[in-house]
């Protein structure tokens, strides 16, 4: 049997990482790298730095495997979704076959935390299911961007009795829910907010959250949307990459 983790490590600060984390990087035999392109080789040197710091208790080694490139051309969103999974859970298996011996310890170190908007678990419950490995899996939690940007701009995630949903910019661009006064957006390549935003909604917004570059901008919405914008722009420009998330929300409604 091999054994593997998921093991969350933050929204881009090594403070982030938990004690459960760091124990759990000292058990591990080979991390395992899932690397999308040559413009987010920052992530993959994070992660390194990471091992590097918190896993001194045993030796271990760095393997990485070019991410299978998902096909947004053809086919409904979730057809193309599952397909990339499917594909990188073989890769994966395959690496895991290789490069992992049985009675050791293997490890993804994902961005952020591994159940949200993540597909970590759902590559895995795909190996199981596919049968060729004696593969145990366990997930370690970790502080997600959505905390990042509570904490980077000193503001609870909900007001009083309010429900925090969460959703992605593909989600947002259908139409801001009737019931609802907040959301809290990942994912979002074309700041989606644009097409639903109101008069009166007001914005936290948060880029690299939990870097060294880290940017945050808020105010009502339709002012700062071109602070956001020029902010999206240099930082892409600059880093060939953006991760960003924002709370979007109405004035609170009296009772």
């Amino acid at each position: 049997m091999r054994e593997f983790l998921l093991i969350g490590i933050g929204a881009g600060d090594p403070d982030y990482l938990t004690l459960q984390a760091i124990k759990a990087i000292n058990r591990v035999d080979v991390f395992f790298v899932l690397d999308k392109r040559a413009e987010t080789a920052e992530l993959t040197r994070f992660r390194r730095q990471v091992c590097e710091q918190f896993a001194t208790d045993r030796p271990w080694r760095f393997v990485t495997l070019q991410d299978p490139v998902r096909d947004q051309s053809q086919g409904r969103y979730t057809s193309v979704v599952e397909d990339w999974h499917d594909a990188r859970a073989r890769l994966l298996e395959q690496a895991i076959g290789t490069e992992l011996e049985e009675g050791q310890c293997g490890a993804l170190l994902l961005w952020g935390d591994p159940a949200l908007y993540d597909s970590a678990m759902r590559l895995m419950e795909i190996i199981q299911a596919r049968g060729n490995l004696a593969l145990d899996y366990r997930v370690i939690p970790g502080i997600t961007s959505v905390q990042a940007l509570a904490a980077g701009h000193r503001i609870p995630l909900n007001r009083i009795g309010e429900p925090v949903h969460v959703t992605t910019g593909r989600q947002l661009a259908k139409g801001f829910p009737e019931d609802l006064d907040a959301v809290l957006v990942m994912l979002d390549g074309d700041l989606s907010y644009r097409k639903v935003m109101e008069e009166d909604m007001e914005i936290f917004w948060g880029a690299y959250l939990g870097t060294e570059d880290e940017i945050l901008i808020s105010g009502p919405a339709k002012d700062v949307t071109p602070r956001i914008e020029q902010a999206r722009l240099t930082g892409r420009t600059a880093k060939g990459w953006i991760m960003d998330t924002y709370l979007l929300r109405r004035p609170r409604r009296s009772d």
